[in-house]
């Protein structure tokens, strides 16, 4: 049997009313497809990905076959078809809702070997094509809708690298080795986010900057600050947003100036931090 791609499966049966498929690509992960859809009657014939299957279910029941036996995924449970295995699915009752993603295997190894400490020269494999894990299965639904909206790149790249990371450490054959002191390299991705905060950085700046890893600097970053890098990118552009908003300036130009998708991202931010909402700090500086 052939392997294919996921958008080749859902061309092989039309969609009927009440059914949806939105595949859309994972920026800043090349050729990494995701799936959000939902079916009543659609079914897939057996087939196979040279890609990892990972994902869940947000609603209702799907039932599908993988390594000789059947499988009943459900809200709260993630799902793990490892490449080439050879799968099915359909709706079990009245349908269901998911979301899936499709990692190569070169992208599981470069986060597998930021885990084990050591290049990755297998496949890792997951152990059960379902588990249960509602905190894992939470953070990959909030992952791949940050992802589908496409507003905060930085967010979305880092939240897919470390939902794969959990799914790496908790499900599959992998030793997770602690993570050592990198002093200079976070040294240095600190003074970026500082001189550079308004432009739309990526962790794959940060990769270049550093020398390290994409996953692997996550780790060294949160390990040296407390924060991962996103949330401490955040911090720095609220910084810099209050200095703009004391001076008086308007909180959509200073949304639009400290690299924030806008204002509404600028107001959750600035208010997760200080309790009031940028248009309330300004007028409190400003009479």
């Amino acid at each position: 049997m052939e392997s294919v791609t996921q958008g080749e499966t859902l061309g092989l049966e039309p969609l009927v009313a009440g059914e949806r498929a939105k595949l859309f690509p994972a920026a800043r992960f090349d050729g990494l497809d995701c799936l959000a859809a939902t079916f009543r009657s659609h079914a897939y014939a057996p087939h196979r990905h040279e890609s990892y299957v990972i994902g869940t279910i947000e609603a209702g029941c799907e039932t599908f076959c993988v390594r000789g036996a059947r499988h009943y995924a459900k809200p709260g449970l993630l799902t793990f078809v490892n490449p080439l295995e050879t799968h099915d699915g359909e709706p079990y009752g009245a349908g269901y809702s998911y979301r899936m993603t499709y990692p190569e295997v070169a992208l599981m190894q470069e986060v597998a070997a930021s885990l084990s400490g050591r290049e990755a020269t297998g496949t890792p494999f997951f152990r059960e094509p379902l588990v249960e894990d509602a905190e894992g299965a939470a953070l990959f639904v909030a992952t791949h809708r940050a992802i589908e909206e496409g507003g905060d790149l930085f967010a979305g790249e880092e939240m897919l690298l470390r939902f794969y990371a959990r799914c790496l450490a908790e499900h599959a054959d992998l030793a997770v080795q602690p993570i050592g002191a990198e002093v200079g390299p976070v040294a240095l991705a600190r003074e970026l986010f500082e001189a550079r905060y308004e432009e739309d950085l990526s962790l794959a700046d940060l990769a270049r900057l550093t020398g390290l890893p994409r996953h692997h600097l996550i780790r060294a970053f949160r390990r040296e600050t407390g924060l991962t890098p996103h949330a401490y990118l955040v911090d720095v552009r609220v910084r810099r947003a209050r200095e703009r908003l004391r001076r008086g300036e308007m909180p959509g130009d200073v949304a639009a100036a400290t690299g924030f998708c806008d204002q509404p991202h600028l107001t959750r931010a600035f208010k997760a931090r200080f309790g009031v909402t940028p248009g309330a700090f300004r007028a409190a500086h400003t009479g």
